[in-house]
């Protein structure tokens, strides 16, 4: 891909203060001219229709988490997934009786996301009437120590952790799926005119203890840049108060929030939680998150530069260097920001693989159907 811009050549001769100048508007002009050439490009994307997808004959019970934020999001991205793939939805959460709720509109599947704090004899009641039930767990392998309570009550499971599938399966779950998370495009999308936000770097996302080390390793060199955080817990961070608002503490910000950070930085960092942290991890098994979490999606989807750590099961998703960058190390991380923030081509390239590939095969939509065919064929 090449935007074909060529700086003129200024008349000369011409003073150190006016080249100067001239140097500077020269720059502000190639800077103007390829955020609109990028963003006219996945203007152009944006703009495709999703592929249609088989509407199947079928009537689904979507229980909600009944957590509200940031779960409510997801319940949205699925419940309007379902809506284009059945021909009839009903939409509930843990809280209502669900038993009677079946036994008035007898649905053919339940589907239940997280389900945590949904009472386990309403799912065993469903199942003895005959009704197909599958639950899509929410958190894996953060909160092993519960999920492993309750899947056994379930007909399908579905996990966005790779390596819990084996887990599941040696409790004596016959139906355990490979199923992560997608991308709601009416949430997570390019901002196709000039962005409102503008920054080099961002970083969305809890303080946990992990992200805390990693980023004092590095932040006099990652905050020279334009860089803010978001996210709560911040405040654990000794260093923050020398950045005031560029590192924001306590505030969870709505999709629609993070998408137009997201694409008004040129570079978004993916830190995923570690699979060890004693102070909100239930994983007393210490099994290893080896896949990707929803925001390496969600980035994806909102036109930047993702810097992700390096897991396992990546390659599967996006391809490290054509489509995403990832890095072991703060060193490493740093090494990447510096080039691209100074190779805006290359770049570039890698922004509009990654979106594209993100529309064709990462929506939630892409995710519903792929569970309905686990389960009807």
């Amino acid at each position: 891909m090449s935007n074909n811009f060529v700086l003129p050549t200024p008349p000369l001769p011409l003073t150190p203060a006016e080249e100067e100048k001239l140097r500077g508007r020269l720059t502000g002009f190639k800077t103007g001219y390829d955020e609109g050439y990028l963003r006219g490009r996945l203007a152009i994307l944006h703009g495709r229709p999703e592929e249609p997808l088989p509407v199947r004959d079928i009537h689904v019970m979507y229980v909600a988490s009944g957590k509200g934020y940031p779960y409510s999001p997801l319940d949205e991205a699925a419940v309007a997934a379902l809506q284009k793939l059945t021909t009839r939805v009903t939409v509930t959460d843990v809280r209502q009786n669900l038993v009677e709720l079946a036994g008035a509109d007898h649905p053919d599947l339940v589907i239940v996301l997280d389900g945590m704090d949904l009472p386990l004899e309403q799912i065993n009641v469903l199942r003895g009437s005959g009704i197909r039930t599958a639950i899509w767990l929410t958190d894996d392998p953060y909160y092993t120590d519960f999920t492993l309570k309750i899947v056994l009550h379930y007909d399908y499971v579905f996990t966005l952790e790779r390596n819990c599938i084996d887990f599941y399966k040696g409790l004596g779950c016959q139906q355990v799926h490979y199923l992560p998370f997608g991308v709601h495009r009416e949430h997570y999308h390019p901002t196709t005119t000039r962005s409102p936000i503008q920054r080099d770097i961002s970083f969305i996302g809890s303080a946990y203890w992990n992200r805390v080390n990693f980023f004092r390793e590095i932040l006099p060199d990652l905050m020279q840049y334009n860089t803010v955080i978001n996210g709560i817990w911040w405040d654990r961070l000794p260093e923050a108060p020398q950045y005031g608002e560029r590192i924001e503490i306590g505030k969870w910000m709505s999709p629609q929030e993070t998408a137009l950070a997201y694409s008004g930085s040129k570079i978004v960092i993916n830190l995923h939680r570690s699979h060890i942290d004693e102070d909100v991890n239930n994983n007393s098994l210490g099994i290893k998150a080896v896949s990707p979490n929803p925001r390496t999606f969600e980035i994806a989807a909102s036109g930047t530069l993702q810097l992700c750590d390096a897991r396992d099961d990546m390659g599967n998703f996006y391809k490290p260097g054509e489509e995403i960058e990832t890095f072991a190390s703060p060193k490493e991380m740093m090494d990447k920001i510096r080039f691209y923030l100074t190779h805006e081509e290359e770049r570039q390239e890698i922004v509009l693989r990654a979106y594209e590939r993100t529309l064709k095969e990462h929506t939630y939509t892409k995710r519903l159907n792929q569970l309905l065919t686990i389960i009807y064929g």
